[in-house]
């Protein structure tokens, strides 16, 4: 006999793992079903920088929300999310000043506390850096970064004291269906029966969506991160930064070692299989991020390298992502496709799924503007600001 639950979720990543609590707090019967382990993924791998600075509404809130989760995370959720608090710095170029004005303005309409600072400010928070060139720079102090394992590891434990049942190295290989309906999954150790179906497979959303008959515009990208360990007059921790000027992200991680990936919408040309990729970092990719770094920071010259790694985004062609039930009325949901923005806004995502889900009639988050439909209707979500792909 097929064992039966009010929700399955495919897919233990931090959406996956955040949704399964959500439900579960809601009294419903969670199963969550994982092809490896638990955290296993593009989501353990997260460079799991916590940041409110979006230009639309929505995901400026959920943000500023998913914060004060990650700040309080054992009174949220319970366990430890590993939050370092070391701010959040912006850098953009010129032909950008004005839009990074008018957002840091916005944002504080929303209760954000961000500010705008100058060089010598900037200095004073991070001993090193190259000002010279600077013209606009946000500052947001409440922020900083997560351990990713850690905190998609709470995620799971909290869900699991709630009474999810977990199917770890457990593949969904089909999805059943009655007519329109999702009747449940299959797996290679038998089926199992649910009315609602929750795709939070990430990187492999647009396979588990297919599985549903349902196309998708998901693609799988790697992408690259390097670590540099500083020079031991650089070793205290920094702020993480995003410099638009050098295209460029950063930040600090234990035992003095900076991260460093890129900001590049090239990232969506790099299309891989999710089962079968390269997960080691490129030598060119090492040089590149490297020089990027000391355009900024000149003390890493001096830095060593110690090493690098590849993981994986689920971009969308407007970077954010499908939360929907597709088709409506169907039971199947996809919530994917977060362009490497998921981490920091699981907190919330996770509501606005349960919400979702459950039919609640005033969400806490509106999950229109990720619909599906927004790609045939050519109603893309936009950011208020033309100098990023950070939302």
């Amino acid at each position: 006999m097929s064992q039966t639950y009010d929700v399955i979720i495919i897919g233990g990543g931090i959406m996956g793992c955040s949704s399964a609590y959500q439900l579960a707090k809601r009294g419903l019967k969670v199963a969550l079903f994982e092809k490896k382990s638990i955290g296993d993924s593009p989501s353990g791998k997260s460079s799991a920088i916590i940041r409110q600075h979006y230009s639309n509404e929505l995901t400026a809130s959920m943000a500023h929300y998913s914060l004060k989760t990650f700040r309080n995370f054992d009174e949220f959720v319970g366990g430890e999310c590993g939050f370092n608090q070391t701010g959040f710095v912006v850098i953009v170029e010129a032909k950008d000043q004005a839009g990074l004005e008018a957002n840091v303005t916005f944002q504080k309409s929303l209760g954000i506390q961000t500010e705008l600072i100058g060089a010598e400010a900037l200095k004073e928070l991070m001993p090193g850096i190259d000002t010279g060139s600077l013209v606009a720079v946000a500052y947001e102090p409440e922020s900083g970064y997560a351990d990713p394992y850690l905190t998609v590891n709470a995620y799971a434990q909290a869900a699991q004291r709630e009474g999810v049942i977990f199917y770890r190295d457990t593949e969904v290989t089909g999805i059943r269906l009655d007519g329109d309906k999702v009747k449940g999954i299959e797996t290679a150790d038998g089926k199992y029966e649910s009315p609602i179906v929750i795709n939070c497979a990430g990187a492999w959303g647009a396979g588990v969506a297919r599985l549903a008959g349902i196309e998708v515009p998901i693609n799988s990208c790697r992408v690259q991160v390097a670590f540099f360990r500083r020079p031991q007059d650089q070793a205290a921790s920094h702020p993480v930064v995003a410099d638009f000027v050098n295209a460029t992200y950063f930040r600090s991680e234990t035992g003095g070692i900076t991260l460093v990936g890129l900001i590049d919408p090239g990232e969506a040309n790099a299309i891989v299989n999710p089962d079968n990729f390269k997960e080691y970092m490129d030598d060119d990719f090492l040089l590149d991020a490297g020089e990027r770094l000391v355009n900024r920071y000149p003390a890493m010259e001096r830095s060593e390298s110690t090493g690098g790694y590849a993981s994986l985004y689920a971009i969308t062609p407007d970077w954010h992502p499908i939360v929907d039930e597709v088709p409506a009325g169907s039971g199947f949901y996809i919530c994917s496709g977060f362009s490497g923005h998921g981490f920091k806004l699981a907190p919330a995502i996770s509501l606005m799924v349960a919400d979702l889900t459950t039919g609640k009639s005033k969400p806490v988050f509106d999950p229109s503007l990720f619909s599906y439909g927004r790609f045939e209707a050519n109603q893309l979500v936009r950011g208020r600001y033309e100098y990023s792909i950070v939302g």
